[in-house]
């Protein structure tokens, strides 16, 4: 069985890491597998919403200890700038520019390069199972995909310290707590749940949804008034006429079945 999955139905991509044996760990070969399923995501024009899951008991394990670890410890100075433009899986560097949403279904244990590879998604879900932890400290690193950027970016310092600094792991309703999954939903509706969520962002304009990710990127760490402006720009300037005028005219027939959310009935 290839140790990535990867099926398109629907307009959504659905891709499973595929090591249960090895707690879907990422070796070589899934490194470049992940690479080449997210490039083609991004240039598939039938595609426009990914789901990230793993098969087993795990998300994903991180980096294989056995296989990509040990090499890096002779890595040269060269190799070492060559990797700052790809990150483990290409998601969570290197191809982070995908504008496309991707929602990570965390369906077990999510450690180490497992916990980047999920903060490097957009919408994170979780399995009431799911658990998270930077265990790295305990291999004698610490993370270099993304996962401290990320970590304080979504949870804030103190979180990431006691989790990078204890190597203890946290369960779901902790992650949830700490604004690192957006909910924890029963194990068994886990993918019915991220279905469900990526067919919500599909009933709007794709055009605007990949702006305002475009936008989040940009204004993350900037000054008030630099981020004011980025917002301003992208904003104002993401708009397609033709779309947006119809859509804005469903909005005054009142047929638009969305247009008050999946949680209200009537607006206005």
């Amino acid at each position: 069985m290839p140790k990535v999955l990867y099926e398109k139905r629907d307009r959504i991509a659905h891709v499973t890491l595929n090591r249960p044996e090895a707690k879907n760990a990422i070796d070589p070969e899934t490194h470049e597998l992940l690479w080449a399923t997210w490039e083609d995501f991004r240039d598939d024009d039938a595609l426009d919403v990914a789901i990230l899951t793993g098969t087993g008991d795990a998300f994903c394990a991180g980096a294989d200890l056995k296989t990509f670890i040990p090499p890096l410890m002779g890595a040269t100075p060269q190799w070492v700038r060559d990797n700052v433009r790809t990150g483990l899986g290409g998601l969570t560097r290197g191809l982070h520019r995908i504008y496309k949403p991707v929602i990570a279904a965390v369906n077990g244990w999510a450690l180490a390069g497992g916990i980047e590879t999920a903060l490097a998604c957009d919408i994170r879900i979780a399995s009431e199972r799911a658990m998270f932890g930077s265990f790295e400290a305990r291999r004698g690193y610490h993370h270099g995909d993304g996962g401290i950027v990320r970590l304080v970016n979504t949870c804030g310092a103190g979180v990431a310290l006691e989790m990078l600094l204890t190597a203890e792991p946290i369960d779901a309703q902790r992650a949830l707590q700490c604004n690192l999954v957006s909910r924890v939903v029963p194990h068994e509706r886990l993918i019915e749940e991220a279905e469900k969520t990526a067919h919500q962002i599909l009933r709007n304009s794709q055009v605007a949804v990949r702006s305002a990710k475009e936008t989040i990127l940009d204004v993350i760490g900037r000054p008030l008034d630099d981020q004011l402006r980025i917002e301003a720009l992208n904003g104002y300037a993401s708009a397609d006429a033709e779309e947006t005028l119809g859509l804005l005219q469903r909005f005054y027939d009142k047929t638009d079945a969305g247009r008050a959310g999946s949680h209200q009935t009537q607006l206005g």
